[in-house]
């Protein structure tokens, strides 16, 4: 399967890569990167929770089903604004809503109902029903969802302190203080405005 899209995983977990499948989210124009099903295979194949034979099995799936497809796209781009509301607050070391907590245990109970033992080399580990539930892509992000809310680590979600990002990610820095979802884009542009500001703060002193 050749993926079509590349994601932005800096974000370093799963649910909050996720979320930022909404780009320049507090902007004038967000841009949208789910537009169709083949999006959701390609972050989850890009993610490594779906593998290749799976996700041509979806695909095909998807193709000769469209208004279903459809569907859980729409149920897709639900859920990530579910976890943009929820993550934001835990960043903003707030409670999340907890009419959105419910949401999300409806769509833990409905994922885990999907969940099996796999035998993998000589181990034994967590794996997703094989099958045709076009909802597949989506279940191991609710599962990183709820293990990020269960974590001792929580307190390390951030939001990115770009004003027209609000992109969100997991500060894995030493003393917690990373401040951007990247320093070589709104870092960079942050020092970039900063300096300009300097500047003209300089012109004004001079014209005085």
């Amino acid at each position: 399967m050749q993926v079509t899209k590349t994601f932005d995983l800096d974000a370093g977990v799963d649910c909050l890569a996720f979320v930022n499948t909404l780009d320049d989210r507090g902007g004038e124009r967000p841009t949208e990167l789910l537009h169709e099903y083949a999006d959701l295979v390609a972050f989850a194949v890009q993610a490594e929770t779906l593998q290749e034979p799976e996700a041509r099995r979806l695909t095909a799936l998807a193709f000769s089903r469209p208004v279903d497809a459809a569907a859980v796209v729409s149920e897709a781009i639900i859920l990530r604004e579910l976890l943009y509301r929820i993550f934001s607050a835990v960043a903003a070391e707030c409670q999340p809503d907890g009419a959105d907590l419910q949401a999300l245990n409806g769509e833990l109970r409905a994922a885990l109902g999907n969940v099996e033992l796999d035998r993998v080399s000589d181990a034994i580990e967590w794996g997703w029903l094989p099958g045709t539930n076009l909802r597949r892509p989506l279940w191991p992000i609710v599962q990183s969802a709820a293990e990020l809310l269960t974590s001792s680590e929580g307190g390390r979600v951030r939001e990115c302190a770009a004003h027209d990002c609000e992109w969100l990610f997991f500060d894995e820095s030493r003393n917690r203080s990373r401040r951007w979802c990247n320093m070589q884009t709104c870092g960079n542009r942050a020092k970039v405005d900063r300096f300009r500001a300097r500047q003209r703060g300089a012109e004004i002193v001079e014209t005085a």
